[in-house]
């Protein structure tokens, strides 16, 4: 066997452990969009995390972090800082295989992302990312010559319905304005009875149409926010509020299908951001709410 060959063979085999090897990195997730996250770390700008349905998701608690806590992917949200562990694919994605972050990370991310405000320069640095993969992607896809006719055809059908979006973004923006890092394309509120955390029948066929709705959206995610009126202890609404939430969300995942990584998790707002202020039976219903919305990235929408 000649030094070429020999050398060959052992540069393929070196490239085939790098991508079995496992691997963990730290840093906080910077976007998310379903089974997609960006993670930024101290050792690299940017990392794409791909979550599948045997990734473990869990937080860490005690004082030695020895006790860990099962929590649902819709948990991992922009500005938490986790610890991933995995394999990188050949695209250079990281595959998770394990996701952990420490004690009250999760509500602060909560509380950052709500918050926050992406500025102009932000949205540009995500744009180019984006551009930047597209155009790794078209590189590759005209080096597989049999696939190039199928590719074409699906560029062109996302051209489409990028369009179709583009024009939803445009006339909801006017409607529902826009939240944060995300436009809201649509939204439903689900009202209560005084104590009450049972969702009346009549708002299902509405939370059914918009879930329906909301797969329409590429990387769409969904928010659900339950609120109290202000009558009674705080402590009492805050469990209202959050029981609320939690109702609705149940509805969304078993009746309409929503897949978990397209969930945010579910807030309790308590008598936070009341529309009514008096005591009146009538403003007393309308503080009694869920508020669900379908949102997309503005990273994600490209416009």
């Amino acid at each position: 066997m000649s030094r070429y060959r020999f050398a060959l063979i052992a540069l393929t085999a070196l490239s085939t452990f790098a991508y079995s090897e496992t691997v963990k990195v730290e840093g906080v997730i910077k976007a998310r969009s379903g089974a997609t996250m960006i993670l930024q770390t101290s050792q690299a700008p940017l990392i794409t995390v791909v979550l599948n349905g045997s990734t473990k998701v869990a937080q860490v608690q005690g004082a030695f972090k020895a006790r860990r806590k099962e929590m649902p992917a819709a948990a991992l949200i922009p500005g938490l800082p986790v610890q991933v562990e995995g394999n990188y694919n050949e695209q250079q994605q990281l595959v998770a295989t394990s996701v952990k972050f420490k004690g009250n990370d999760l509500e602060q991310a909560q509380a950052i992302q709500a918050g926050l405000h992406e500025t102009q320069a932000q949205a540009q640095q995500n744009q180019a990312e984006i551009e930047k993969q597209k155009a790794e992607l078209a590189e590759a896809q005209a080096k597989v010559n049999a696939e190039l006719a199928k590719q074409q055809a699906a560029v062109q059908a996302n051209k489409e319905q990028l369009e179709k979006q583009r024009a939803m973004i445009v006339a909801n923006t006017k409607r529902f304005g826009q939240l944060d890092d995300y436009y809201i394309y649509d939204e439903v509120t689900v009202l209560f009875g005084n104590g009450k955390v049972t969702v009346d029948p009549k708002y299902k066929p509405q939370l059914l149409q918009l879930a329906e709705k909301a797969k329409s959206v590429n990387g769409y995610m969904i928010q659900v926010k339950g609120y109290a009126s202000s009558s009674g202890s705080a402590a009492v609404n805050q469990q209202l509020s959050e029981d609320r939430a939690n109702t609705v969300a149940k509805i969304l995942v078993q009746e309409a299908h929503v897949p978990l990584v397209n969930m945010m998790a579910p807030g309790a707002m308590g008598e936070s951001r009341q529309v009514a202020t008096d005591k009146k039976a009538e403003a007393e219903a309308q503080n009694r709410r869920v508020v669900v919305r379908v949102l997309q990235n503005k990273g994600i929408a490209g416009i």
